[in-house]
C-alpha cells in the first residue's frame, strides 16, 4: 500500500505542479496582471509593483529616451509618494491582445494616460514570464502615438 501511495505521489505531484504553473500563463490571467500593472502605477502601489516586476525588469520608454530597471521604477514611486505627485488622473488600456508561447506571454495594446491637459496614447508591449508557478513582468516597451496619427 505504501508503494502504491508513493508511486501515485511521485507521478501526481509533478503533474499538479505543471498544472499550477500553466494556470499563471493564461490569456485571462495575463490581462488581469497587466491591468494590475496599470492600476499599481496609477495608485503608486509600491508593494504590487515590487511583487510583479522581475528582478531583471527593463522598461524602454518612448524613443528609448529613458530606460528603467526595477529599482528605477520603485524609486520613482517612492519619490512620487513623498512629494504627493498624483498628477496622473487615469490609465486606460484598450485593444489588449495576448500571445503565449511556452513560459512566456506577450501582452500588447494601447494605454491612454491622462496627466492633463490632453491625454497621451501609448502603444505598449509587455513580456511576462512564468517562474516557479508565478508570473512576473520582465519587460515593457512604450511608444507615444503622435496626436495626428490616432484613429
Amino acid at each position: 500500500m505504501k508503494k502504491i501511495s508513493l508511486t501515485i505521489f511521485i507521478f501526481v505531484l509533478p503533474i499538479l505542479q505543471m498544472l499550477a504553473q500553466e494556470r499563471c500563463l493564461t490569456t485571462e490571467n495575463l490581462k488581469k496582471l497587466d491591468a494590475s500593472w496599470e492600476k499599481a502605477q496609477l495608485e503608486l502601489d509600491f508593494d504590487t509593483l515590487d511583487s510583479l516586476l522581475a528582478e531583471d525588469f527593463i522598461w524602454v520608454h518612448n524613443h528609448a529616451n529613458t530606460i528603467d530597471n526595477k529599482t528605477a521604477v520603485l524609486e520613482r514611486v517612492n519619490r512620487y509618494l513623498k512629494s504627493n505627485n498624483r498628477n496622473t488622473k487615469s490609465r486606460i488600456s484598450k485593444d489588449v491582445k495576448v500571445i503565449i508561447l511556452g513560459a512566456t506571454g506577450i501582452v500588447s495594446g494601447y494605454t491612454v494616460v491622462d496627466r492633463g491637459p490632453v491625454p497621451t496614447t501609448y502603444k505598449f508591449m509587455r513580456t511576462y514570464v512564468e517562474t516557479n508557478g508565478k508570473c512576473y513582468l520582465l519587460a515593457n516597451q512604450t511608444m507615444a502615438i503622435p496626436e495626428n496619427e490616432k484613429d
